[in-house]
Parts: structure tokens; sequence; C-alpha cells
């Protein structure tokens, strides 16, 4: 999921009473970039995106229906026209309205976008400039993200980062880190790649689920690291980066509240998917989905064109389903699991893009120790292609093999 305010920082009304509090929407699939882990498969707008009434209803809509915060996406949010219209009207309703970038073409936009009121930016940076450039399939890349972050800071707003991991970038967690320290960095927040979009036209570039282990570790220790080097200094936490992982990183290892939580906050430990209880995605043609991130052909559960958000969000089964579903729903490994109940097999759009359906999430911690320890690993075959399709996905299959050290 992109940067926003954490939705498991939840109270006990937000659980009993759902509501799209945190939405991620996708203003205009236009983007300067085309990179090869894009789920969206992002270059050229859609030809039937709304309209920009549409876009103003749409933001009324989310005002009456008590969203908190909206985070504006693309392709580049900072490419659609009525960016600053969108973002001023929000405002104007008491929404929190943040962006993710890859900051390629950011900074001829951002003076105006903050005088609209946009509270936050998270630049997107993917490793070391080769990684990052490879990634993000454009030399200079990386040299125009730092660009943008440092005039992220320049313009007072909270510098913030999302970085993915995936084979190229997990080796350079530790440089990446220490980087974006040095730039003064407050917030790092970390992403697994999942095989969606043009990131599953390169199965070669998705993680192995065994080295979450080796990830996970390398991000708690980077953690660690931060705090001691900030109470030698004597700099308040406050001021110092914070390390934490998104909704598909994770999942009940010895680093999961430490590498969960807000600073500062209750300790958080995952509590299952969010799609559709507090967390909703708008697609720039009017499609909503319970998670920005879900597939489009099995998620969508209707367009503005045809019906109120509010409508889909209480009556349609495709936002429903995180509200509704039992365990019955799981197998494989997470069906035996003892956190099963809670867990319900971690990030919904993970599974369903890397098994073809919900319910078996090969990428856990507590999965790759468990089998750790039994001798054994899995590794991801992919047996199924993707269309080729905005938001589309195929299939992989799990083979257990044997345990390799140091490998």
């Amino acid at each position: 999921m992109s940067e926003l305010a954490d939705p498991r920082a939840h109270s006990l009304s937000d659980l009993e009473n759902p509501a799209p509090r945190y939405v991620v929407w996708e203003l205009t699939m236009r983007c300067d970039h085309a990179c090869g882990h894009c789920g969206s498969r992002a270059v050229v707008p859609r030809s039937d995106e709304l309209e920009d009434s549409e876009l103003l209803a749409v933001a009324d809509q989310l005002v009456a229906l008590g969203s908190r915060e909206v985070t504006l996406i693309g392709g580049e949010a900072y490419l659609h026209p009525q960016v600053c219209a969108v973002i001023g009207r929000l405002k104007a309703g008491g929404v929190r309205v943040t962006m993710q970038s890859g900051g390629r073409g950011l900074i001829p936009h951002l003076d105006a976008m903050v005088a609209a009121g946009l509270d936050s930016v998270g630049i997107s940076i993917d490793g070391p400039q080769a990684v990052h450039d490879t990634l993000r399939g454009s030399v200079g890349s990386h040299r125009a993200a730092m660009k943008a972050l440092r005039a992220v800071r320049e313009a007072g707003l909270p510098m913030a980062v999302n970085t993915q991991v995936n084979r190229l970038s997990a080796p350079h967690l530790r440089e990446i880190g220490a980087m974006l320290e040095a730039e003064g960095v407050l917030r790092w927040r970390l992403q697994l790649t999942v095989p969606m979009g043009r990131a599953a036209d390169r199965p070669e570039w998705i993680l192995e689920p065994w080295r979450m282990i080796e990830v996970l570790d390398t991000l708690a220790a980077l953690q660690r690291e931060v705090a001691e080097r900030g109470r030698a200094a004597g700099v308040p936490a406050a001021q110092l980066m914070s390390v934490r992982v998104s909704n598909n990183l994770g999942y009940y290892g010895p680093h999961e509240a430490a590498l969960r939580s807000l600073p500062g906050r209750t300790q958080q430990f995952w509590a299952g998917c969010h799609a559709g209880k507090q967390v909703m995605g708008i697609e720039s043609n009017g499609r909503i989905k319970g998670c920005p991130s879900l597939p489009t052909v099995p998620y969508v559960g209707g367009n503005i064109r045809d019906l109120s958000i509010g409508e889909i969000w209480e009556n349609t089964p495709e936002l429903r389903f995180a509200r509704d579903r039992d365990s019955s729903e799981l197998w494989g490994f997470c069906k035996t699991c003892y956190y099963a109940e809670t867990c319900m097999a971690g990030c919904s759009f993970t599974a369903h893009c890397t098994m073809g359906r919900r319910g078996n999430n090969p990428f856990c911690y507590h999965r790759a120790a468990t089998l750790k320890k039994q001798g054994k690993r899995e590794r991801l075959v992919q047996v199924e292609t993707a269309a080729g399709r905005p938001y589309d996905y195929g299939r992989f299959e799990i083979r257990e093999e044997a345990w390799v050290d140091g490998e």
C-alpha cells in the first residue's frame, strides 16, 4: 500500500464501524516513468478518466464519508491538470492530503500543490543509483528522486521515503538506510515488490520467500542502530529516522512490534487485512476497490459513475470481503498456522497476485522461520503469466526444498 497514515493505529470505534478513513486515489495513469515493477503498468492516461466535475464530486463524497487521509497517486498525480483543485477541495473538507511520487518531474509542481494544501509527499527510492534506475527503467531517475526529496524538505514538508524490496534492492538495505538517514529522512517505509502488472513479467525480481528472515532481521538491526546513535548524540526520538514495514512485510517474527508500531504509540501487531474496513482505493476511471493495490478484475465493487461511493462501500462483496470472510478460505501452510484466525494469510493483494487467490501467503517471517527449523524453505515457480493489463497478475506454485545456510 502507498505511504499514508497507518490504518492499524485505530480506535475501538474504528473497528466497530468500518469506513473509508484512509483512501488512495489514482488520479491519473499518466506517468513520466515506465517502472519495471509498476503494478498498474502506468504510462499513458486511461481513455475514460474522470472529468473535472466528477473529480470534485468524488472529493465531496470522501469528505461526507469521513475520510481522514487521502493519498494521491498515479501514474504521477502531479501530472493531472486538476491536482491542485482536488487537493484544495479535500483540504476544505478537513481531509489530510498526501502524495506518493517517483519524483522525476515533481519539483515544478510542488509549490502550487503545497499552496493548495498538500500535507506530505513520499518519494520512492528503491536502492542506490544503479538499482533504482534499473527498477525505474530510466537513467537519471535516482538523481531526480533525490533532488525531489530535498525539494520536499525545502518546502517545509516532512521527508518520507518508500522503498520496494526485491532481489535487486534487498542486498542494499544498509546502503539505502545510511543514504536516507544522512539526508534527514524521518519516515522510511518498505514494501515487498509483488508480482502484479509489470512486476509479474519479471519473476526473477521477486524476492524468495525464505529471504524474509534476512530482510526483516536487517531492518530491525538498522532501526536499533538509528536509535542507539540518536541516544548517544542526545537527539530526541521524534527527530530520528523511523524504519517501518508496510502491510506485506513481516508477520509475527521477533521484530513484529518494533517494525510495525508508530513511534511513541501503543505497540501494534498485524491484525489482518484492512481492505474495505478502513482502507479504500479509487482508480482514475472511477472504479472502487477495498485497497489500491488489489488486482482490478476480482476486486472492483463498482464505479462512481453508476453508484455512490457509500453504496459501493456498504453493499458490494468485493469491498466487504475482509469484513465478511472467515478462516474457511485459508489453505496450505496458512490454514495450519497458529496465527491463522488473526492473520488471515497476511496481505490480500500479495497472496492473490502470487498464488492466484487469497488464503495462502508464502511471504511471512513466522512461516519461513518455522520451515527453517525443519531444514526446509520455499521457492516460487511461475506457472501462469500475466495478461498485460493494469493491475493484472499470473500465478506461482510453491516448491519446497532443503534449507541452504549462507546462500
